[in-house]
């Protein structure tokens, strides 16, 4: 039996952590062995560092970020760009064979702008997973970064975890959502191994689960949504091996009922 691939989703802050990266890609090392691996990254911390730099103005609604498509051209250098290649310079420095992509390459991906409000944001739908099968079937890491573009070329910034679970759907893949933290923890600091909706909203409303904790099992309960299979979020700093067998990490379950392509 072929092992379903794997789509790992990082942060930028994980390229501000080199020791914690080349953790992470040692480890994909390993399980690339066995299963095809995808990584989509960030790189928020990264862009926003360049905003400072250039003066330029950040804001964000609903936890976007508003991106005229006159900033568009510093946030794909820095996300398709310097982001993207580093991590696959690590990868190559960790005995990887990395392909840096972004969404919009090999048609596998179309985006079509969220609202007027958010400037050039975009939401992505799966389309065509020919060129990632074609690289994983060669044991390449397929690494995307979360620039898009909509059908009349204009480049398009996508929600990191989105673009994550865009891919996993190209894929039918398994989705981890990695980040500097192990995963959900209890009123007395301790890891969750599994959560579904009903209980995420009592931890909410216990205050349990607040600010960014709270943006990573929505966006987690989303994807496990529109997958149809249960999302893990994890710490980058765990073997990736353990994650997949449930020995560390939070499993995000999904509902029954399968939501395709919601990314409200």
């Amino acid at each position: 039996m072929t092992l379903s691939p794997i789509v790992i989703k990082v942060g930028g802050a994980l390229l501000e952590d080199e020791t914690a990266a080349s953790h992470l890609l040692r480890s994909v090392s390993e399980v690339i062995k066995q299963r095809p691996v995808v990584i989509v990254h960030g790189g928020g911390p990264l862009v926003e560092s360049l905003m400072q730099a250039l003066n330029l103005p950040s804001k964000k609604i609903d936890g976007l970020r508003v991106t005229p498509d006159e900033h568009m051209p510093y946030i794909c250098g820095t996300l398709a760009g310097s982001a993207n290649k580093s991590l696959c310079g690590l990868a190559i420095k960790n005995g990887l064979i990395p392909v840096g992509l972004s969404l919009l390459d090999g048609n596998m991906v179309t985006c079509e702008p969220l609202a007027e409000k958010y400037g050039a944001v975009g939401v992505p739908t799966a389309n065509d997973a020919t060129l990632l099968k074609v690289l994983v079937a060669q044991s390449m890491l397929p690494v995307v970064s979360s620039i898009g573009a909509g059908t009349t070329g204009r480049l398009l910034n996508i929600n990191a975890d989105q673009a994550a679970t865009v891919v996993a759907q190209l894929l039918d893949a398994d989705l981890l959502l990695l980040s500097n933290v192990p995963g959900v923890l209890d009123k007395n600091k301790q890891l969750l191994s599994a959560l579904d909706e009903n209980a995420i909203s009592s931890l909410v409303q216990e205050g349990v689960i607040t600010d960014g904790m709270q943006v990573k099992t929505d966006a987690a309960l989303l994807a496990a949504k529109t997958l149809g299979r249960a999302v893990t979020i994890a710490s980058w700093e765990a073997n990736i091996a353990d994650i997949l067998n449930q020995q560390t990490g939070t499993r995000i379950e999904a509902p029954t009922s399968r939501i395709a392509g919601e990314f409200e």
